[in-house]
């Protein structure tokens, strides 16, 4: 009979307080360093940039675009992608090498980017379904000769609606995990309404497949203070509800929060808060000018018990 009453109680539990709402528990510090690497073409190599063995570290390869790559003025090709990275200094037999050398270190790639060639990097498919099935073909036959882990999306410009995109990419997430292709996906959105516009629709259908949220803080203004960092590090999470959110830096203090004006002073108050999910870095190639001291100083933070 008790038994019974308790079933009921839990019935009417589960009728007022359903668990399928998309609150997800709220995600704790971590010990995740992520760096994107090989955009600029200047010869920075894996094995150049400092590991922490008690970190989880993530390279990301920047950039693979779907455009074709062997004409002077490249055009979208409708989801077949390219590598746009420097694969001379960052090819599959590198990625394999500091993989099997450092156990803690995974490899992604990252899609789209500000540009190609002389002219911006457009999402532009010509349908959900074509879109789709050749980025699932293109992207599956590299993420497996690169030896690769995940993707990033960082699409910055977009000739389709919120609903287009997000329907694009998170079918492609959701075919190349059930595939068994990746094991992680995250997202690279900065604050301005036409790309907050096409992340959030993404958050809002596919955010369960989104492993990470590496919000672009340095797309602020150079200047950023602290106390601004929190305000807009609070507001992300909310957008971006029940996400791990990323404190970031670029590493050639053009903007946001730089390591020396505090960046690490926000990131041990996220700390005390239980809010900080991990650092990431834009990047190796920028940092490798000043000998990659806050990659150290990063993971030294994050090493220390999370």
């Amino acid at each position: 009979m008790e038994f019974s009453k308790l079933l009921i109680s839990l019935f009417i539990f589960q009728v007022f307080f359903p668990c399928h709402m998309s609150i997800q528990a709220a995600p704790a510090n971590s010990d995740l360093f992520r760096e994107y690497i090989g955009a600029e073409f200047n010869n920075v190599k894996f094995s150049d940039v400092p590991i922490n063995s008690n970190v989880e570290f993530h390279f990301i390869l920047s950039f693979a675009i779907d455009y074709d790559s062997t004409t002077g003025s490249p055009s979208p090709t409708n989801g077949k992608f390219n590598v746009f990275w420097d694969s001379d200094n960052l090819s599959p037999s590198q990625v394999s090498s500091i993989k099997s050398t450092h156990s803690n270190v995974k490899v992604a790639l990252s899609l789209g980017g500000d540009s190609v060639g002389d002219g911006y990097a457009y999402f532009d498919p010509s349908s959900v379904d074509s879109w789709v099935s050749n980025a699932v073909s293109s992207l599956t036959n590299i993420i497996q000769e690169y030896h690769l882990d995940g993707i990033d999306i960082d699409y910055e410009h977009f000739n389709a609606d919120p609903y287009t995109f997000s329907e694009c990419i998170g079918k492609l997430i959701k075919t190349l995990k059930n595939n068994g292709v990746i094991s992680f996906a995250s997202i690279a959105p900065f604050d301005d309404d036409d790309v907050q516009s096409h992340y959030k629709a993404l958050w809002k259908s596919y955010g369960d497949l989104i492993d990470y949220v590496n919000f672009q803080f340095y797309a602020y203004d150079q200047g950023t203070t602290v106390s601004q960092f929190m305000n807009y590090f609070n507001t992300q999470s909310s957008n971006y509800n029940g996400g791990k959110v990323l404190a970031s830096f670029i590493s050639d203090g053009s903007g946001g929060l730089t390591p020396e004006n505090g960046f690490f002073t926000a990131c041990s108050r996220l700390k005390s808060e239980n809010k900080l999910h991990g650092i990431c870095v834009w990047s190796a190639d920028d940092s490798k000018r000043n000998g990659f001291r806050y990659e150290k100083q990063s993971q030294a933070l994050l090493a220390i018990s999370h």
